[in-house]
């Protein structure tokens, strides 16, 4: 059975916070992408209109604009709740309170939401999940994924991340994930024993302190590199 709309809980995020996430450069920006499990952020719509390129691949884009936008205001107060219980969970700097978290997440889907009719057509967004992605070798220079692998460890088994790295190291020449934390807090198990196999098999697999922190201590992302 395929995804169902009732199991996603879509959240977005804008380009800014992607750049902090991912510590993407300049240059980064001016490389071919692909965002793995995208979701509703307006990464690729703020790209867009600048004229970078990205294409993002997520199993919700096979439904219409209309049916995300239902399933976005079904579940935001839901999320909003989730938050407001667990505040001390997270750093309030750079967004201040629930109710400004609740405007910039609204704000990022709503730009994904205009844009996804028209990007879905030009194929910007790609119906498509982890582990396995339509594209052939090193079609992109960079492979970002969020708040997916790792995040969460409870519920994706150990071989889901091997398969989901290798893929991601198959279609792109660099790979960044971030956090490196799971939804709870704690560290992610997985990390120190891919971070092992990927060295073994010859790339480069180092942990990056980064500027965005949100959650708290989850200020790190994964860069999977080729040694060769």
């Amino acid at each position: 059975m395929g995804l169902m709309l009732e199991q996603v809980v879509p959240w977005g995020r804008s380009l800014a916070e992607y750049q902090e996430m991912f510590a993407l450069t300049s240059a980064d920006l001016q490389r071919h992408m692909i965002d793995c499990g995208g979701g509703p952020a307006s990464f690729n719509a703020e790209m867009t209109k600048q004229g970078d390129s990205v294409i993002s691949c997520d199993p919700i884009y096979q439904f219409s604009a209309a049916e995300i936008a239902q399933r976005i205001d079904e579940t935001y107060p839901v999320i909003m709740s989730g938050v407001a219980a667990n505040l001390e969970s997270y750093r309030w700097q750079n967004i201040a309170d629930p109710t400004q978290l609740g405007n910039v997440r609204m704000a990022a889907m709503q730009q994904f939401l205009a844009d996804f009719p028209t990007g879905f057509t030009a194929g910007r967004y790609c119906f498509a999940a982890l582990p396995t992605l339509p594209f052939p070798d090193k079609t992109f220079d960079l492979a970002l994924c969020s708040h997916l692998l790792f995040t969460y460890s409870d519920q994706l088994s150990l071989e889901f991340h091997r398969a989901a790295i290798a893929e991601m190291c198959r279609v792109a020449q660099e790979v960044r994930i971030f956090p490196l934390l799971k939804v709870s807090g704690e560290p992610s198990p997985y990390l120190p024993i891919l971070q092992n196999e990927l060295t073994q098999q010859g790339y480069a697999a180092i942990v990056q302190t980064v500027l965005y922190e949100f959650q708290k201590n989850g200020n790190q992302l994964l860069q999977i590199q080729s040694k060769l």
